[in-house]
């Protein structure tokens, strides 16, 4: 840890480095803070306070002269996440035994003429700057110290080692556990600065921070040091600037600012009457900083949030980091206008996904799509151009998910951003033809069902005997197979016949009886849905273990995947494994998240099934899941039968009730298809990556990768590369990890737009109480219970008359539906599988409720109104 040279004399010149000499390159030495100071004081026209960093090289040499470190560093990486006291503790101790660490004489001398050269009665800005700080993906805003107006050598070297400890303060701990890095990784710079005392101070967001539009910049602007503002001792001034104008701005009362004292420090003070309401900047001094903003934006190649200070008329930077809570825009390749919707939203699963999965949806949808913040999304900019084609993908987006509807809606409004194209033309052909209407006949479905199944199982064989390059060029193939079953036009029409029976009877049985919803109850139990018959059978699945209590005890401590191997040693275990194993060769490539093929199935991760199967051994009894659909069909012959006896006392009674028998009969043949084409997706997916993995396995075996799953991080033609070249980049599968794990942290909008505007709609209602959360009504009926807000479904411990909160649920979560009351989810549409499956079962349900999991606490008590879509929180 010793820096020397050969002939045994320090190397001083390593311990500090002036910010001149520092770029952005050299994060590892002066940290993140430090490596934007340097980058941003060779930026022309960009004043930075003239100072030098105390490297990390320093940090280690102090450090490594205190073994005991190492081992309290041992002690944290043990500590459980949620043991806050442990943490805290031991933080604390970790801090004090470095700030009493002396610091070597020659690092000292150093450090001391570093800043004799400015003057040592110099007032100095001392603030942390860690390796891992100010990053793309992770800021670490606030999280180490920052200390002002220090004065003298003694106070400076004394500053120089609190900064060097809050690496461990308890934030910065908590906040490495939860972005994932290692403790022992980080190491602690020191950015030692001339003070400069400013008129006004404050920060900058080269971006709107709260909506992402890139094209509007925000500065927050108060008087003295930015700390008042940084602390929240006083609400800003906010000015937003568009295109070289302040487009709006609010002027705040501003009754306390930080000012530097003459001997060192800072103190809080009052700010005259008179002057608190004037502004900290003119309308010129906002417009002024924005520019240079933008400078310093184009230099790091990404939005900004930048700390500065007005002296004299001047502008100093005294900071600049990425903003990382952004949504990434993607791209487009032009400099036009345009608008994007969120896939996620639409295939019900908004996390953030690996990039072979990405690339594997991309390359198996039916319609081009873009990627941005690891999720996809389709533009829609030139179907609402034009006003025909507008009008019907509103509609379309409106009945699904109206918050996307109010989302597009909301840009719409603004005239300029997408200009009206003409339609087309008399005799040209619509750009969105109706699919032609079909018989109610079940043997289009059962054809459909059967074409499906041959296609998978020659896909599953063919696979099989393919290996390389040729296996990549036979997945190409079979790609274009899975499209075009798909895209098969009787594949649409029956879809659409089942949605539109749906409609058209909600909509008239509320015109003609004042019924709302009536297709909820008139779709119960409806014959051939592939995902509600996947919760019932895992109900048969309990039925088979329920009787065994050595059976139910070992699955209760199971902990791997291994356990199905296990079971056959107990009595009854035989007939466990085989119920599991037969639910796993019809259901077993399904999962959470499962448009994400990286994602672990069920087959490759059977005991995320475990506490659900023990969920509907303690809460159901033998037989329950024939009683349950053989009560929802009878539920939905009583209310047919209703239906069309209230129908026929109408006026024109006869012709109505006629119209109504036929489309519950054509409800009842079509909707239960609306859930097959996903299960035929994800049946083929689990080839293709069971193909995959055999050949990630392979390049393990020749040495060329670590892991076969670091081929996630891959797209599907850089993995082709991979197998030809025999050769692969770990730098940029580490990238993509890192990426990864920052995507996660954000939440994708509805919409966005290529400014970067993320917007999620509203709901424009005035129909429900005060407080209670709004949503969309999905599946009809009101209920009470207690909210279970579950996150992961291997997590899920529910018990009869639970309320399911979760953030969405696709196909996989159908299991636990069989055992709750009702449903509330923050992402959903009026056809999505959630919505479907809640109707089929008869549970009162509402989904697109914004932040429900947070809202909503686990435990609570909650009443949903399904008929009505919204949520109260019960006292």
């Amino acid at each position: 840890m010793e820096n020397a040279t050969g002939d045994g004399t320090a190397r001083s010149e390593r311990y500090v480095l002036d910010l001149q000499e520092i770029d952005e390159s050299q994060i590892a030495v002066v940290g993140g803070k430090g490596a934007h100071l340097g980058a941003l004081s060779r930026i022309e026209d960009i004043r930075v306070p003239a100072g030098f960093c105390v490297t990390t090289d320093a940090f280690r040499r102090v450090v490594a002269q205190t073994p005991s470190i190492d081992d309290r560093l041992d002690q944290l990486s043990r500590v459980n996440a949620d043991d806050q006291e442990a943490i805290r503790t031991l933080s604390a101790e970790i801090r004090r035994t470095i700030e009493e660490i002396a610091i070597p004489g020659d690092l000292a001398a150093a450090i001391t003429q570093a800043f004799a050269r400015s003057g040592e009665q110099a007032a100095y800005a001392v603030r942390s700057s860690a390796t891992a700080e100010d990053l793309p993906t992770a800021s670490f805003a606030g999280q180490q110290d920052t200390y002002l107006n220090v004065v003298g050598a003694t106070a400076i070297l004394q500053h120089i080692s609190r900064c060097w400890a809050s690496l461990f303060t308890e934030r910065a701990v908590v906040y490495r556990r939860r972005n994932g890095i290692d403790h022992r990784t980080v190491h602690m710079a020191v950015v030692v600065q001339q003070m400069v005392f400013p008129h006004a101070a404050g920060i900058l967001f080269t971006a709107d921070p709260v909506t992402g539009d890139r094209t509007v910049a925000t500065v927050d602007a108060g008087f003295g040091l930015g700390e008042a503002l940084v602390s929240g001792l006083v609400n800003p001034d906010v000015y937003k600037v568009r295109h070289g104008e302040v487009v709006a701005r609010t002027i705040s009362a501003k009754q306390r600012a930080v000012h530097a004292l003459p001997s060192g420090g800072t103190q809080e003070v009052g700010i005259d009457s008179q002057r608190q309401e004037h502004p900290a900047l003119t309308d010129a001094q906002a417009v002024r900083l924005v520019q240079l903003g933008r400078r310093i934006e184009a230099h790091f190649g990404r939005p900004q949030d930048i700390e500065w200070c007005l002296v004299d008329d001047d502008f100093h930077i005294v900071q600049s980091r990425p903003i990382t809570t952004l949504f990434p825009v993607p791209e487009s390749g032009d400099q036009e206008n345009h608008i994007y919707v969120s896939v996620g939203h639409q295939q019900m699963m908004t996390d953030a996904m690996k990039p072979l999965g990405l690339s594997m949806w991309r390359l198996t949808a039916m319609v081009p799509m873009h990627e941005a913040g690891g999720r996809l999304f389709v533009d829609v900019t030139r179907r609402l151009a034009s006003p025909a084609s507008r009008a019907g993908l509103l509609d379309l987006m409106g009945k699904g998910d109206p918050l996307v509807r109010d989302a597009l809606e909301t840009v719409l409004d603004r005239e300029e951003f997408v200009p009206s194209l003409p339609d087309a033309s008399p005799g040209a052909p619509s750009a969105a033809v109706p699919p032609a209407s079909i018989e109610t006949d079940p043997a289009i479905v059962t054809g459909l069902i059967e074409r499906s199944q041959t296609s998978v199982a020659t896909l599953r064989r063919d696979a099989r005997t393919k290996t390389g390059p040729a296996l990549f060029d036979f997945l190409l193939e079979a790609f274009e197979e899975h499209k075009r079953v798909l895209g098969d036009p009787l594949n649409l029409q029956v879809i659409m016949a089942g949605m539109e029976a749906t409609w058209w009877l909600n909509e008239k049985l509320e015109e003609w009886l004042g019924e709302k919803n009536a297709a909820d109850t008139l779709t119960l139990s409806a014959p051939g849905n592939i995902t509600s018959e996947m919760g019932l059978a895992l109900l048969d699945v309990a039925d088979a273990i329920r009787p065994h209590p050595e059976v139910v005890g070992f699955l209760e401590g199971v902990e791997d995947d291994g356990f199905l191997d296990e079971l056959v040693k107990l009595p009854g275990g035989t007939e466990a494994r085989d119920a599991i194993e037969a639910y796993l060769d019809r259901y077993g490539m399904r999962c959470v998240a499962e448009i994400d093929i990286t994602r672990p199935r069920w087959r490759e991760r059977p005991s995320t099934l475990v506490p659900v199967i023990l969920d509907n051994v303690r809460n159901f009894e033998q037989g329950a899941a024939q009683r349950r659909f053989e009560q929802g069909r009878q539920k939905a012959q009583q209310k047919e039968q209703e239906v069309l006896s209230r129908l026929r006392t109408l006026p024109d009674g006869a012709r109505k009730a006629d119209a109504t028998k036929g489309m519950i009969e054509r409800v009842r043949t079509f909707i239960g298809y609306r859930e097959y084409p996903k299960y035929g997706i994800i049946s083929r997916y689990f080839v293709y990556k069971q193909a995959l993995l055999a050949e990630a396995e392979r390049l393990v075996q020749a040495g060329v990768l670590a892991d076969k799953e670091d081929v996630f991080y891959l797209t599907f033609q850089e993995f082709h590369d991979v197998v030809l070249s025999k050769q692969v980049d770990d730098q940029l599968v580490q990238q993509r990890k890192d990426a990864f794990r920052s995507y996660q942290a954000l939440t994708p909008p509805r919409v966005l737009t290529s400014d970067g505007e993320a917007l999620s709609g509203a709901y424009r209602r005035d129909d429900v109480p005060a407080g209670a959360l709004v949503g969309l009504p999905v599946s009809t009926g009101t209920v009470e219970g207690r909210a279970r807000v579950i996150l992961d479904i291997a997590e899920a411990d529910l018990e009869e008359g639970d309320i399911l909160v979760t953030t969405f649920t696709d196909p996989s979560w159908s299991p636990l539906f069989v055992g709750i009351a009702g449903l509330v989810t923050e992402v959903g549409g009026l056809m999505t599988h959630g919505a479907v499956i809640a109707r089929e079962y008869g549970l009162p349900a509402v989904v697109g409720v914004e932040q429900a999991t947070r809202r909503i606490r686990d435990g609570q008590r909650i009443r949903v109104h399904g008929t009505d879509g919204y949520v109260e929180i019960l006292p």
